[in-house]
């Protein structure tokens, strides 16, 4: 998430200067809140909320960065790299709530 975060934020920079405070800051405070819930799960014992939340926010991201590449605000290149990037974050946490999980049972 670090890397995706240290990507990110350049990238949304990028964006037509009147999306750049509506769509941008929306999906970087979404990105921060992710990498929060994420910090939160690493250290606290119950994680299950931290995770849930995160994930919900990862879901929240993936919409955002599709509104971008529809309205074409991202070139193709630059949608490709976060949908794989959110993709493996969301296959991370979905394994963390599933051990999470196994876990407590």
């Amino acid at each position: 998430m670090f890397r995706f975060i240290v990507w990110l934020i350049p990238t949304l920079e990028k964006l037509p200067r009147g999306q750049k405070f509506l769509l941008g800051d929306r999906i970087q405070a979404a990105a921060l809140d992710v990498f929060e819930r994420l910090i939160e799960a690493t250290y606290s014992k119950a994680r299950e909320r931290a995770l849930s939340d995160a994930n919900l926010g990862l879901e929240k991201l993936r919409f955002l960065f599709r509104v971008c590449a529809e309205l074409h605000y991202l070139d193709l290149r630059r949608y490709e790299y976060a949908a794989r990037s959110l993709d493996e974050i969301g296959r991370m946490v979905g394994g963390w709530i599933k051990a999470n999980r196994a876990a407590q049972a």
